[in-house]
């Protein structure tokens, strides 16, 4: 990890390594809320519905009633990854660390 990621933020790097590789799915994700608890989840690909590991982890954080999120952080083997939900919840200038699958800091996208 880099030496400017906080301590938070790899963890949130951690956690979503961790949701990823327990179903091998295409990605992983994790988010903080506003009182710092954390929310992990991998990509879910069915027939009918796909919701990314970022949609995931944000939604579960939002039916646990929280009020916002600090950050966030995907692993992905994707070159980007869609943001748009963190955006919509969190708000403006939120950090979302994109990281690869060996949870490398692959760069810091703000909402």
């Amino acid at each position: 990890m880099p030496a400017d990621l906080s301590d938070e933020d790899a963890k949130l790097v951690t956690l979503a390594r961790a949701a990823r590789a327990r179903t091998r799915a295409a990605e992983g994700a994790a988010v903080r809320d506003s009182d710092g608890r954390t929310y992990a989840a991998c990509t879910v690909q069915l027939d009918t519905v796909l919701l990314s590991a970022l949609q995931l982890a944000t939604a579960m954080a939002v039916s646990s009633g929280v009020k916002g999120l600090e950050a966030a952080a995907v692993v992905t083997d994707a070159d980007t990854a869609d943001v748009e939900v963190v955006r919509y919840f969190g708000g403006a200038a939120l950090p979302v660390v994109v990281a690869d699958g060996n949870g490398e800091v692959r760069h810091v996208v703000h909402t």
